[in-house]
């Protein structure tokens, strides 16, 4: 029966849920194990007679005592699962990859940062003694310059057709390289080829390109005569090998390259070392690390965000075959900064110092300007405009047909729409209607701009207020529907009107304007 320590279970028993069951069970920790397959269900009894079993995924999520689950199921699944954990209150290991898109490794990401739950992605690499000693030399300086570090994983082993060998394959040799390296690339190409089953690679050459110079590739194929599983560190001072099909896994070459003048390089071999690291099992070490983190409530080593980055390379790779590249930063554009938990499509252009935090989405055919601050849980695209030093607050919704000046201000959770007479059963993209912001302008929290309409130049609209015509430049509108209630400056204090035709002073700035009926003409503006 599940004592206090048991308080995982595990959902999958198959191919290698059957190898964290039997971890899981050896750490006293697993409460129940899950899988909908009479056959396995009847297999794992027969091994683990102690151990409860169920085939409701369900129960799991339902039940208190259980306050982590660990997914093994296929990784088509592996989203759907984790995201039902997370919102019934458990914490979650997940088997690579974390998900099969971006956008739903960035859902997961948020969610389990919003809900306070602990989320691990299953980089087992990440946690073999040996790898975990070539971090040590690299990052000690023992290698010298890292100048290329390449990977083989090729075998003629089990040959899956719900992913291809890149997605199967490749997310533990991704993240073993950005953990050496320290960074993401900034690009990637790649090519692949399709011998068993049409649109399914059989094997993939990925290169990968950092900043300074750094180089590597990793190379992975189940149509291979033998089994190899090598990462090799190429360095100023001496090259390393992870061999983990070897029995001493790890290799030092202090090979050395001399220049001499006035003739071609020579390379000076040395012999090979056998590097010495502590004995550990990579499975057990890796599920008592979550073990932990759940216990501790500390953040894993291969955390959810991790596990997006090598999900962002994953999908990269898969977009871009025969050659092309992509670029982790759109072309021509450097130094904005994007959190981990957003996700960002394809085709996005992002100025230079603009800010893009916490599960924030922007989709494709946007231009964000230079020096903007885009907030959490914001949603941008397709096809939007932004101009320069303009600020979102979070929980903002700005959809097609919108479009920001520069300097515009939208407040938290204020929303535009882009169709007037919406009906969910009829298809009105083309009935979308501009709107446009103009510079400077303010919008309130929570406001609400029906589309089709302009927002003048520096005006202001109010908090809460909805928006269904017009705003003229400077005006300050309010209420449901928005009415001009009066004219603010261009720092924004309202002013003070006297009368209908009269020249108003700002109390802050002590800028003039000239009021005659609805229309407001700066005069002499200090901001």
């Amino acid at each position: 029966m599940p004592g206090s320590k048991r308080v995982i279970s595990l959902l999958g028993l198959g191919y290698w849920g059957k190898n964290l069951l039997r971890v899981f069970n050896e750490l006293g920790a697993l409460h129940t194990a899950c899988d909908q397959s009479p056959d396995l269900l009847e297999q794992r009894t027969a091994e683990y007679p102690g151990i409860n079993f169920s085939d409701d995924p369900d129960s799991v999520f339902s039940n208190p005592e259980i306050k982590a689950v660990a997914i093994a199921t296929p990784a088509v699944t592996h989203f759907a699962l984790a995201k039902k954990a997370i919102l019934a209150g458990k914490d979650v290991f997940v088997e690579k990859p974390l998900a099969l898109t971006g956008k739903e490794g960035a859902e997961l990401v948020g969610l389990a940062e919003s809900n306070g739950r602990i989320l691990m992605v299953g980089h087992i690499l990440q946690y073999h003694p040996a790898a975990r000693k070539l971090r040590e030399m690299v990052s000690s300086g023992q290698l010298g310059d890292i100048r290329y570090i390449y990977s083989n994983r090729l075998n003629i082993g089990r040959i899956r057709t719900e992913e291809d060998i890149w997605w199967s394959f490749a997310p533990h040799d991704i993240s073993m390289v950005l953990a050496l390296v320290g960074e993401e690339p900034i690009k990637v190409s790649s090519f692949g080829g399709d011998y068993l089953t049409h649109g399914i690679p059989d094997i993939k050459i990925t290169h990968l390109e950092f900043s300074g110079g750094l180089k590597g590739h990793i190379f992975v194929s189940w149509l291979n005569p033998f089994k190899e599983q090598k990462l090799t560190v190429v360095g100023s001072r001496a090259m390393a090998v992870f061999d983990d099909v070897s029995r001493e896994k790890l290799f030092l070459y202090p090979h050395k390259v001399e220049w001499q003048e006035g003739r071609a390089p020579v390379a000076k071999k040395s012999e090979c070392e056998v590097v010495p690291f502590a004995a550990g099992e990579p499975l057990k070490t890796e599920l008592a690390h979550f073990l932990e983190c759940v216990a501790e409530r500390k953040r894993p080593e291969t955390d959810g965000s991790e596990g997006l980055r090598v999900l962002r390379i994953l999908e990269a790779a898969r977009y871009k075959a025969n050659g092309e590249k992509w670029s982790a930063k759109p072309e021509g554009e450097k130094k904005f900064t994007v959190h981990p938990a957003s996700f960002i499509d394809e085709g996005v252009r992002i100025g230079e110092g603009t800010k893009i935090w916490h599960f924030t989405h922007v989709l494709s055919g946007t231009k964000i300007g230079e020096n903007c601050v885009i907030g959490q849980n914001v949603m941008i695209g397709p096809d939007v405009e932004i101009g320069n030093n303009c600020k979102v607050q979070n929980n903002v919704s700005l959809y097609k047909g919108v479009k920001l000046e520069d300097g515009v201000f939208c407040g938290p959770s204020c929303v535009f729409t882009n169709v007037y007479n919406p009906r969910a059963f009829i298809e009105r993209k083309s009935e979308f209607l501009p709107t446009l912001v103009k510079k400077g302008a303010t919008i309130g929290a929570n406001a609400t701009i029906v589309c089709g309409v302009t927002i003048g130049e520096y005006a202001l609209v109010g908090a809460g207020a909805v928006v269904k015509r017009d705003v003229p430049p400077y005006g300050l509108v309010v209420g449901v529907p928005a009415r001009r209630i009066g004219w603010v400056c261009k720092c924004g204090v309202p002013l003070k009107e006297a009368g209908p035709n009269v020249e108003a002073r700002c109390p802050r700035c002590q800028s003039r304007y000239a009021i005659r009926g609805d229309d407001l003409t700066p005069l002499e503006e200090n901001v």
